[in-house]
């Protein structure tokens, strides 16, 4: 198949002959480092994912027996992604399940999880990332000169899109059991650039960010966004160089609110009135903290955990704490912060488990530290989007968390990019702004423990801006890559 050098012009934009050729040395010392696989045929099969079953949603997998393309049901519609962190699955799990409610058969397929070359070069560079996340947190100087001004202005470039454009030609041969025109929603970027180069049609890269930057163009594609702000900046191209730039096309950008389960959606109401409920009759406070994929953050966890204990010795404060697929942290906290150990419930392991400790919450409150770990990827996202529907607020660096229909109280970011989220949240008026020190924060706390008016308030805001459509990115996503578009 001929790949158009997509990394030479992008949206009318001619790159220089430098960025290009920087471009085709990068890829080609991936091919140098994990081999050339581009004459390779990978047939897919499809697997249940268990924790998932309830929208139906199936796995694609690698299977070297079948040697003939996949069949897929005409309902179907694939969401690729890759493991980054946990955003990008908490996205595609958003995906899947709106379109399992609007009729379709939602297929996973993530990149990274083949022995592909296109593969080991995503599982290679999401390795660096979350070191440098977690580098982030413990050196100021790393932090300050390096990752901010990366995250922020790097990736904000267009000559590191012209980089990565030419990288997901690597990816082709993933895609060779998808029909061209199958719907196709991707919540990476790479998994997107990687569709439009092996000839799907139906393509929409549903950009995660709220700080528009080159990294997530994937021309071909249908680009959508959550916000005014990243539609704006996106359209003209904004800052992506230093002379001004040819923006995206009409009908190619849309702005199509927050990627938000049908799960959560559905039950704003339900669960926004139980939050306010609980605030009106002086019920425990339920706080829900959540653990990034990188397992960055341990000292923010710290601080706030040692400042909330004696509120939950007093049953003013039940907290929930997702660690995610990050065993570490739970031992680090056990060590750094006096009492934790024995105030908590340990939920590890065991996913009936946590759904039986929901399904409780529905009826009656909790008391002490709730502590969820699970080494599925699948178990350890998920857990949190349960538990957003029987907590009261959660604490959560501003990330594509910023998005969900639940109070939020922002921690301080970790990468520039994640800036702009936290203050699209508080504009919109469902979060607390960035707490940017352990004073700030601890503060913020007390202020919610002892002040209901501001949870009822942030409650009552959901409701509202559900009513105004802000959390359907989801349902529009999918409409979208159904429509779809071929641009020549």
């Amino acid at each position: 198949m001929e790949i158009k050098d997509r990394s030479a012009v992008i949206f009318g934009n001619e790159m220089s002959k430098k960025t290009v050729s920087k471009a085709i040395k990068k890829k080609a010392s991936f091919i140098k480092k994990f081999g050339d696989d581009s004459n390779k045929v990978y047939h897919l099969n499809a697997e249940p994912i268990p924790c998932l079953s309830k929208m139906g949603v199936m796995n694609l997998v690698s299977n070297e027996e079948i040697k003939e393309p996949f069949a897929f049901p005409s309902n179907a519609m694939v969401v690729g992604n890759i493991r980054m962190g946990f955003g990008h699955y908490r996205i595609s799990i958003a995906i899947a399940s709106c379109a399992k409610a609007l009729g379709y058969e939602p297929y996973w397929l993530d990149l990274a999880s083949f022995e592909a070359t296109g593969s080991k070069m995503i599982r290679y560079q999401n390795d660096l990332y979350s070191k440098a996340s977690r580098i982030s947190q413990k050196s100021k100087l790393f932090n300050h000169f390096f990752w901010e001004p990366l995250n922020s202005e790097g990736f904000r470039q267009i000559s590191y899109n012209a980089a990565d454009q030419k990288n997901s030609e690597l990816l082709v041969p993933i895609f060779n059991d998808l029909p061209k025109d199958i719907p196709y929603v991707a919540t990476h970027v790479w998994p997107s650039q990687g569709a439009v180069h092996a000839g799907l049609t139906h393509v929409v890269n549903a950009i995660p960010d709220n700080w528009p930057m080159a990294l997530h163009l994937s021309e071909g594609a249908i680009h959508a966004v959550q916000t005014p702000f990243a539609y704006y900046g996106y359209k003209i191209l904004n800052g992506m160089d230093k002379k001004p730039l040819k923006g995206i096309p009409d009908g190619e950008l849309f702005e199509i609110g927050h990627y938000v389960d049908h799960e959560l959606v559905e039950n704003v109401e339900i669960d926004c009135d139980a939050r306010i409920e609980r605030a009106k009759t002086n019920r425990p406070m339920r706080i829900l903290l959540t653990v990034g994929g990188a397992g960055a953050g341990a000292k923010q966890f710290a601080a706030m955990i040692s400042h909330l204990i004696p509120a939950v010795k007093e049953n003013r404060a039940t907290l929930f704490l997702n660690f995610g697929d990050h065993r570490t942290m739970y031992d680090y906290l056990c060590d750094k912060v006096p009492s934790f150990k024995e105030l908590s419930v340990t939920h590890f392991e065991n996913y009936d488990d946590v759904l039986n400790l929901v399904d409780s919450l529905k009826e009656k409150d909790e008391k002490g530290i709730h502590c969820i770990y699970n080494k599925g990827i699948f178990e350890a996202v998920y857990s949190t989007n349960l538990l957003m529907r029987v907590t009261d607020f959660m604490v959560t660096k501003p990330s594509e968390l910023v998005f969900y229909p639940i109070p939020k109280v922002f921690m301080r970011h970790i990468g520039g990019h994640e800036v702009y989220g936290g203050i699209h949240g508080r504009e919109e008026g469902d979060a607390i702004w960035e707490c940017e020190d352990t004073k700030t924060m601890n503060l913020m706390l007390d202020r919610l423990l002892n002040d209901k008016d501001l949870l009822i308030h942030m409650a009552n805001t959901i409701k509202k801006l559900k009513g105004e459509g802000l959390y359907n990115g989801g349902y529009e996503a999918v409409k979208l890559a159904v429509k779809g578009f071929h641009k020549e």
